[in-house]
């Protein structure tokens, strides 16, 4: 296959999640041949992980046109376009009808792991005819180890497998690993199968974004059935706007109502919330695992049963070791995205739909997309993803003009740069949207709102205004 011209060689997409397939669907679109490689023994292995998880996001979002198409054309079925799916709902009614295409799942490789990417007899280094010179994925699955030439890489690996660990210094704590069977990463399903894991017992879960949210409010709803249940909430931050979120304002309500959720349990008691922690020790304790930490400065101790880390994810450089990647030192997304997403900076949870011009390496026809294209920033979304492949795609087809044009547009999360306000230990203080309420006497959703209107502009894009608000509230009601 190395004599094969590079034309005509396929593309490898890394990840059968729904990015990594949707990447496949724009691939045959365009008359190309995808060979995906998945570690998973199913397709969106990382999805059925939690798959008990209903997500924000209707379907109209969770679904790729070029992916739809695929379907349409096979007589598939599609879902209420309205309707909110689980992850497992996402699996079985798309992603799975999709791999099971001939022209996809005769492309598809299942339980594999890629070790390793390069090019043809160069190393890192070797510039003379790099991009000339097709890729070489290496690969092992349960037969050995194998090579792939390729034209191109998508990589669409995700960041599910790389969670980061407890410490607020981007570092498991001493004896985070000792602890390892207390300690869940990610969303476990405390309701389902886990249940008798979680019943019952005194909780710690750690993190300030959706996951944690996730996992306070499926704990509730176990202390309901089991009112014994203790959920302590620890956030490392000293504010908690942008876990709330944007409520009403959120265009996607599913997503504001998490926030409003997660706030009302705050303010009735059920969360007995620690901010800010920073855990220093983790020690078994007996059945359960003792939590060594300040507290707003102050040690702190916490014996619980079970933790639970919803610490967000960072990406796996580790089989991309000889090609040419350049990430934001910080981020360690692509410097043209990190500007967009750089948490430092950008606390909207908005980002701009961008492509194959943000998502651009050093590597001529190398891009990582979804998840794994924002490194450790947060606040990703499936659509983010399929417009990312379709740009990447068009560009590998040499369609440059398309591969510029922005396809697609955002619902807006409702909520701006927030000014901290920092409250007694132990309670919840919020600046609200957009550095806290407008006056009463302003049409406007907030102070950055109230401020660029009178300069003239249409507003901050933060939400509603309070006339609108109200509007929603009857609506609500």
């Amino acid at each position: 296959m190395m004599m094969t011209p590079i034309e005509e060689l396929p593309v490898a997409v890394i990840g059968a999640g729904p990015v990594g397939l949707a990447a496949a669907a724009h691939l045959i679109e365009r008359g190309l041949r995808p060979v995906i490689f998945e570690r998973g023994e199913s397709v969106g292995a990382s999805l059925l992980e939690w798959g008990h998880v209903r997500v924000f996001s209707p379907w109209r979002y969770n679904i790729d046109a070029a992916a739809r198409r695929l379907l349409d054309a096979s007589g598939w079925q599609a879902p209420d376009a309205d309707a909110l799916p689980t992850g497992g709902e996402i699996v079985g009614q798309c992603l799975a009808p999709l791999a099971a295409l001939p022209e996809i799942s005769s492309n598809l490789k299942l339980g594999t792991t890629v070790n390793a990417i390069t090019r043809h007899g160069l190393d890192k280094v070797s510039s003379s005819g790099r991009d000339k010179a097709p890729f070489v994925v290496r690969y092992a699955d349960k037969d050995g180890e194998h090579r792939l030439p390729a034209r191109a890489v998508i990589d669409a690996s995700g960041t599910w497998t790389q969670p980061n660990p407890i410490g607020v210094d981007g570092l498991a704590v001493p004896g985070e690993s000792l602890a390892a069977e207390r300690i869940a990463y990610g969303i476990p399903d405390v309701v389902g199968k886990l249940r008798s894991d979680y019943a019952g017992k005194r909780i710690l879960v750690i993190g300030a974004g959706h996951s944690a949210i996730n996992v306070a409010l499926a704990l509730m709803e176990l202390q309901d059935e089991a009112p014994s249940t203790e959920i302590f909430w620890a956030l490392r931050s000293k504010s908690v706007d942008k876990l709330l979120g944007g409520g009403l304002n959120d265009q996607l309500p599913e997503r504001g109502a998490l926030g409003l959720a997660a706030k009302t349990a705050m303010d009735n008691g059920r969360l007995k919330m620690l901010a800010p922690f920073a855990a220093e020790q983790v020690t078994r304790d007996g059945d359960g695992v003792r939590i060594s930490a300040l507290l707003a400065g102050k040690p702190f101790d916490l014996l619980a049963d079970r933790v639970v880390v919803t610490t967000g994810f960072r990406p796996d450089f580790s089989f991309l070791k000889e090609l040419r990647i350049e990430v934001d030192p910080a981020v360690e997304a692509p410097p043209a995205l990190s500007s967009l997403i750089d948490p430092n900076f950008h606390s909207c949870g908005d980002v701009p739909p961008h492509g194959i011009a943000e998502l651009a390496h050093p590597e001529p026809d190398f891009t990582i997309v979804g998840s794994k294209s924002y490194g450790r920033a947060p606040t990703f979304l499936m659509a983010t993803g399929y417009e990312q492949v379709r740009s990447v795609v068009a560009a590998i087809a040499g369609d440059h003009a398309a591969a510029r044009e922005v396809q697609l547009v955002l619902p807006k999360t409702g909520v701006c740069s927030v000014d901290p306000i920092i409250g007694p230990v132990g309670e919840v203080a919020s600046a609200g949207c957009c550095g806290g309420p407008a006056p009463a006497s302003v049409d406007a959703c907030c102070v950055a709102d109230a401020k660029a209107k009178d300069e003239g502009k249409a507003g901050c894009g933060c939400g509603s205004t309070p006339s609108s608000k109200a509007k929603d509230m009857e609506a609500a009601e």
